[in-house]
C-alpha cells in the first residue's frame, strides 16, 4: 500500500489545469424590448426585425446592462453603432441586431 501512495504523490501534488471552457456570458436583469418582442433577462444576440412598409423599430433596454445596436457593415465607410445604456430607449430603420453587455 505504501507503494501507491508514494507513485500517486505526485498526481495529487499537480496543480489542476486551467478550464478551456470560457465563462458563459453573464445574462442581464430585466427586459430587453425590440420591436413587438420583449426578452426576459436577455444574453447574448438578439435579430432586429425591420418591418417592411419602412416603419421605425422601438428598442427598449430595461435591462442592468448597455445594449449595443450592431449597424449594417457593408456600406462604406460602414455607421457607427449605437449603444443604449440601462433605462434608455430609441426607435431605428437600420441595424442588423442588439447584442446584450
Amino acid at each position: 500500500m505504501r507503494y501507491w501512495n508514494r507513485l500517486l504523490a505526485p498526481l495529487a501534488k499537480s496543480p489542476a489545469e486551467p478550464s478551456t471552457v470560457p465563462d458563459p456570458t453573464p445574462t442581464a436583469s430585466g427586459f430587453l424590448t425590440i420591436g413587438a418582442t420583449t426578452y426576459i433577462n436577455p444574453t447574448g444576440t438578439y435579430p432586429i426585425f425591420h418591418a417592411t412598409d419602412g416603419s421605425l423599430t422601438a428598442i427598449i433596454n430595461d435591462t442592468d446592462h448597455h445594449i449595443t445596436i450592431v449597424t449594417e457593415r457593408e456600406h462604406s465607410p460602414p455607421p457607427t453603432d449605437i449603444v443604449l445604456a440601462p433605462g434608455e430607449r430609441t426607435e431605428t430603420g437600420r441595424g442588423d441586431c442588439v447584442q446584450v453587455g
